[in-house]
């Protein structure tokens, strides 16, 4: 016990982002989008899934992947494109864990979003963002996407004091140096039926803390992908007039 009450105490030491790790997380994205552009398999109506066993090690890094899916009864896809593209209230949508967002660039079908998020297990990890989004609706409506692709992450240290500042890009805690989302949705009979897809690389597991650290970096990632599944249905549900609601 007191082995384990240290180990959490004690920070892990600090990783760097090197460039086999991104090369790896480019090229798994890049297989990831391939398919996803061709592919849109139905979903039974409430799932989170890890794909290729959602976590695995790759030179300098650990890649991680998991797929959701969900069913949201007289929700519409117009419904949907206005709220993944409310970038300026997402931290009202997606609290706690969004802290703030907010849109730099505007360019219809894309944007370029800047968010504060937060992550917390056993301590509190507080990253700065910035994506690039882009979204639209297809086949007239019926179905539509939005792709999120992280282009800046940085660790801050000390949010919301006057000693606040972030750590340089990829020199960190390495728990976490990319993020991207892809979201699908379609009109049914049912109602809306929406996926989303999050790929992201972390650092790997310090040595002769893998017992401890494994099981946290596989079920973060599943815990806030399911996590912002369940805060979107909340979203969407919110968004339906007060009558339909009631029925």
């Amino acid at each position: 016990m007191a082995a384990t009450l240290a180990a959490l105490a004690a920070p892990a030491p600090a990783a760097r982002l090197t460039q086999p790790a991104e090369r790896a997380f480019d090229s798994y994205v890049a297989e990831v989008e391939a398919r996803l552009a061709k592919d849109r398999t139905a979903s039974v109506p409430y799932l989170v899934d890890p794909v290729n066993g959602g976590s695995w090690s790759v030179p300098g890094g650990r890649l991680h992947h998991w797929r959701a899916a969900a069913l949201v009864p007289g929700a519409t896809t117009e419904d949907m494109l206005a709220l993944l593209r409310d970038h300026d209230h997402h931290a009202r949508f997606y609290a706690p864990e969004v802290v703030s967002s907010g849109v730099l660039r505007n360019g219809g079908n894309s944007a370029t979003v800047a968010m504060r998020f937060q992550k917390h297990r056993i301590v509190t990890v507080v990253l700065d963002a910035e994506f690039e989004s882009r979204s639209g609706l297809l086949e007239g409506g019926r179905r539509g996407f939005s792709f999120s692709r992280s282009t800046h992450l940085w660790q801050v240290d000390r949010p919301g004091s006057p000693e606040e500042r972030r750590r340089p890009e990829g020199e960190d805690d390495g728990f976490l140096w990319r993020l991207n989302s892809y979201w699908s949705f379609e009109q049914t009979a049912g109602g809306l039926r929406m996926e989303c897809e999050a790929v992201s690389l972390t650092r790997d597991v310090p040595a002769g803390l893998g017992w401890l650290i494994i099981p946290i970096i596989r079920t973060l990632p599943r815990d806030s992908l399911q996590f912002t599944m369940a805060a979107t249905r909340n979203a969407l549900v919110a968004r339906r007039p007060e009558h339909d609601r009631a029925n």
